[in-house]
């Protein structure tokens, strides 16, 4: 029963992303379009969270404090990057959309960034040693 449970919750947590993805397609108005934004992007971090996490345990100190220290700078510069992608829109009804947007694209790559860290085969010299 124990291994049924996070097969359930697994099962849920995609089926979450297909309803925002169908939420998504029929989105006719932009405060639709800025709540689905939102969400994809609170899903891109709720993902980044989980990958730093697992792969931050696998790291000795001194390697966790300079992956915190990466991971915070990047967030400076997402929100920044982001920020200035979106100034064309600064002011309008679009803006929080295209932020977010921004957001989701930057923290996906960022997560593919970290997996592929997480994948390093020892010997890798680009890669940190465990």
């Amino acid at each position: 029963m124990r291994t049924v449970y996070p097969l359930i919750g697994t099962a849920l947590w995609l089926m979450s992303f297909s309803a925002a993805a169908d939420d998504c397609a029929g989105a006719t108005t932009q405060g639709m379009l800025n709540q689905c934004a939102s969400r994809q992007f609170a899903q891109q971090d709720a993902a980044l969270n989980r990958t730093y996490g697992q792969y931050r345990k696998k790291l000795n100190d001194r390697q966790k404090k300079q992956l915190t220290d990466a991971q915070q700078a990047w967030i400076v510069f997402r929100d920044k990057a982001c920020a200035f992608e979106a100034s064309a829109t600064e002011g309008g009804s679009a803006y929080s959309m295209v932020l977010a947007n921004c957001k989701a694209a930057k923290t996906a790559v960022r997560v593919k960034e970290l997996k592929a860290l997480d994948r390093c085969k020892e010997g890798d010299l680009e890669c940190p040693a465990f």
